[in-house]
């Protein structure tokens, strides 16, 4: 009876526990009712004062505010601003630069599901679907990536084509005669302008990414928008960045190039200005440029600026006239792709102080400037090109496997071929999701600094994985270069992707969760902003309240992770879920809950040496990153055609991106530095163990059986892309082949299958078909068909030709036409022959009646 009743009492105390939690009661309520289940459960039970006792000792501190800033909050203050790391001023202003979306729900653990569908899904305008229509068609079909690659370079036609009609300013106001064009829009149009032509579209995409536009549009001075705006909507202005130097690449807050205040001649005047030295190196579209944006480090050693307290100001943006005196442009580089990419060079180079970007107000703060715009620009540009990769990856690779046979099958048919299309498939399906909610939350004029780390890294890693992918199914086909190889350009955009706009290493380890905790979390970056005060009164007081809101935060989350763990997920989901998705709503619920007190865990235990801990801190960007892209995928899926087809799609992707959730839990806290810690926490979270399988192998056959089919979604791929109908363009000859195939499809098994079994006497498939013709297995139109089929096929999978210099693309050689055409010669011949007895006979009889 008395372990019942004591079994009884702890029961009664963790549940009301819990409701505290739970229901986040205020810290005082929480106490007095917390007192008063001590003495209630004691009355059930004596032996429940073994944890009553502790509960009300903590409760009576938790009341009596001077006990509680005595003995919790002046300790823990002291012990936290101890363990802070020391942090330059670069790095605080990348992980505070930028504002926060949707991913902050996420981080949060209780995602706002009205919210969610309140968000606006991106749409183009009628002038932006009309320019995506007109002028990317008619850019695209002016490109040929195989005479780019020749002539390593665009054409000049194409050149004088973006600047004319304005692609180079399509983030530049209407009023300075730019297009003014939506973040969803810029990207629907670069990842067109990619599927054609990955180096037309890395061209396009730098004036409308970070560069002299997007800054001066930010914080230039209306002197410098006049100025230099019209140029560069109009193309008359070829803009470039230099960034990276010889000395500092991922790590550009390290740059050693230099601008000191001085006075110097200028335009015949003696005027304050900058002694600029500088070496940079990879600047794309340098050897072309002639306006320079460049970023250095400025110094005042004569306090000219008025400030005698400042000597060094620290990293500064100004834009500089390529013909300027002094400044070098070129020569190029050679990235892997034919982007104009080259070097930028100065020795005491004079500027006038207004060239800074902003003017002289804005010295030292261009690493915040260069941070806040990276932040939108890689959101859009490098996501686009992947995305457009995967489409292409898709269509083709999807209609290869279909046409090419090995072993007297489709090498689309072997499994170990369709666990990797099942990837290809669902992952594009996911890369399109993540475009539109990533633009989504750009079109609200943010800077989501987070998201669009994501976004960059996730997106160019996929398109890593998918592009890879897609050469191990194509194979040799895939590796000869020449104007039919459909693989090979997307190929070598991959090392360009995943390290320019933030090197993929550096933002998984460092900077989504780094940023993420600053941006994202509720309390931490305010927390952290005391501790870095100095020690006094108004300090520790106000890091008393926040502290204890921080607490009662992670508590709760602590709370619901319980009730998850044991439901297996609830609470809300979005109004427009349906039977299908419901279930993933509940999931992501349970798992962000899981996340925020998991990243509570990592950042209360670790504090500073979460800096350092890069594995831990890259699971914790895996966590987040992959419930952004589940969102992502619910969001377009609940905005789609909710086909069939659409929906196995979603069901991979999903299962793939949560499981991807669920598998960085357990990493971490298997790796975890705090055993005990871990094992709580994931005891909590995951009370039962793992509860999400990993995909099916019956799903992921499905899947990839749809990349071998025509279906609503891959229409909507098609519609993304530039996909040429030409059949003699490389996508066109593919995608008329395929269409072929499907439409003979069962004719062409049936004559197959009869051919693997040796049932005609011919040696050759003309041989073949002639027999099967003879024996009545077909019939003469079906025979057709099967020779027309058979010509097409053999085209699409021939590889080009050169000679021995390679400087000329030669005929490939089809044995199936010209047996083709040597049957259709023999039948006009043929024709001929039957036709001229008669008229030998009819010219012989009038000669006999003459």
């Amino acid at each position: 009876m008395a372990l019942f009743a004591f079994l009884a009492a702890l029961l009664l105390q963790i549940i009301v526990l819990w409701a505290i939690f739970f229901f986040q009661f205020s810290r005082n309520v929480g106490a007095i009712a917390s007192i008063a289940l001590a003495v209630l459960s004691a009355l059930i039970s004596p032996w429940s004062l073994i944890l009553g006792i502790p509960l009300a000792l903590i409760s009576l501190i938790l009341l009596i505010s001077p006990l509680r800033m005595a003995l919790i909050t002046k300790p823990a203050y002291k012990s936290l601003a101890n363990a802070m790391p020391s942090m330059s001023t670069t790095e605080r202003e990348a992980l505070d630069a930028g504002t926060s979306w949707w991913e902050k729900e996420l981080f949060m653990g209780a995602p706002d599901w009205t919210q969610f569908d309140a968000y606006p899904y991106p749409e183009l305008s009628q002038e932006e679907q009309s320019f995506l229509d007109h002028e990317v068609e008619q850019l695209c079909q002016l490109l040929d990536e195989w005479d780019i690659h020749q002539r390593k370079d665009l054409s000049p036609e194409a050149w004088r084509y973006i600047k004319q009609h304005g692609f180079l300013g399509l983030i530049i106001p209407k009023s300075y005669g730019g297009r003014e064009f939506s973040p969803f829009a810029q990207s629907r149009i670069m990842s067109k302008i990619a599927s054609r032509s990955l180096t037309a579209a890395v061209s396009c995409m730098v004036p409308n990414s970070l560069g002299p536009g997007e800054l001066l549009l930010n914080y230039g001075t209306e002197e410098q928008k006049d100025r230099y705006l019209p140029g560069l909507a109009k193309g008359d202005e070829m803009p470039c960045f230099g960034l990276t130097s010889p000395e500092a690449g991922s790590d550009a807050g390290a740059i050693p190039d230099t601008g000191i205040v001085c006075y110097g001649e200028f335009e015949g005047e003696h005027v304050l200005g900058l002694k600029m030295n500088f070496s940079k190196r990879w600047i794309t579209l340098a050897p072309i440029a002639t306006v320079v944006g460049l970023a250095f480090k400025l110094y005042d050693p004569d306090g000219l600026l008025g400030d005698n307290n400042i000597n060094e100001y620290g990293i500064t943006c100004a834009l500089i006239p390529a013909s300027h005196p002094g400044v070098q442009v070129g020569p190029r580089h050679n990235p892997g792709s034919p982007f104009m990419n080259g070097t930028v060079e100065g020795t005491d180079v004079f500027i006038p102080i207004d060239w800074i970007i902003g003017g002289p107000e804005n010295a030292g703060k261009g690493w915040r400037m260069l941070m806040e715009c990276l932040g939108v620009g890689r959101g859009i540009s490098l996501p686009a090109l992947s995305t457009a990769a995967a489409e292409m990856t898709y269509l083709t690779v999807g209609a290869f496997a279909k046409i090419r046979q090995q072993f007297k099958i489709s090498v689309g048919q072997f499994e170990g071929v369709q666990e990797v299309t099942s990837d290809m498939a669902s992952e594009t399906y996911m890369l399109e999701a993540f475009r539109y909610m990533v633009t989504c939350g750009l079109n609200q004029g943010g800077k989501p600094a987070v998201m669009t780390a994501m976004a960059k890294y996730y997106a160019t890693e996929t398109m890593r994985k998918l592009v890879n992918h897609g050469m191990d199914v194509v194979g040799g086909r895939a590796i000869q270069m020449g104007p039919r190889n459909f693989m090979a350009f997307m190929y070598q955009a991959i090392p360009v992707s995943i390290t320019v706009e933030g090197a993929n290493i550096l933002s998984r380890s460092l900077m989504i969760f780094g940023q993420g905790s600053m941006r994202c979390h509720p309390y931490l970056f305010d927390e952290l902003q005391l501790l870095q005060a100095e020690d006094t009164q108004a300090a520790v007081e106000r890091f008393n309240e926040m502290f204890y809101q921080h607490m009662g935060y992670t508590f709760n989350r602590a709370a619901r992770s319980v009730l998850y763990g044991f439901t297996g997920g609830s609470g809300k989901a979005s109004a427009q879920a349906d039977d299908f998705s419901r279930p993933y709503y509940k999931i992501i619920n349970r798992l962000s809950s899981n996340f925020a007190l998991t990243a509570d865990m990592c950042l209360g235990l670790l504090a500073g040496d979460i800096k350092r801990k890069e594995m831990l801190s890259g699971r914790l960007s895996d966590m987040h990153s992959y419930l952004f892209i589940a969102t992502s995928i619910l969001n377009y899926y609940q905005h789609g055609q909710k086909t069939h087809a659409e929906q196995l799609h979603a069901k991979l992707a999903l299962e793939k991106a949560l499981y991807q959730v669920q598998e960085a839990f357990f990493a971490l806290y298997d790796n975890f530095p705090v055993g005990w810690a871990a094992t709580l926490v994931k005891l909590v979270c995951f009370p039962f163990g793992r509860p999400i399988a990993a995909p099916s192998d019956a799903l992921k056959l499905e899947v990839a059986e749809l990349m071998m089919q025509e279906h609503a979604f891959r229409d909507s791929l098609k519609q993304h892309v530039y996909y040429s109908t030409d059949p003699e363009n490389v996508t066109g000859r593919m995608e008329a082949t395929f269409l072929k195939l499907l439409q003979i499809e069962p004719l062409w098994s049936k004559f197959k299958k009869a051919q693997n079994k040796e049932q005609f006497a011919g040696l050759s498939f003309e041989e073949n078909i002639a027999d099967a013709i003879k024996t009545g297995f077909i019939s003469d139109a079906e025979a057709k068909q099967l020779l027309d089929y058979n010509v097409q096929r053999f085209e699409s999978m021939a590889t080009d030709i050169f000679d021995l210099c390679f400087e000329e693309v030669l005929k490939v050689p089809n044995p199936h036409q010209d047996h083709l055409d040597q049957t259709h010669s023999t039948q006009h011949r043929t024709q001929d022959q039957q036709k001229m007895p008669a008229s030998n006979t009819h010219s012989s009889e009038q000669g006999e009646l003459n």
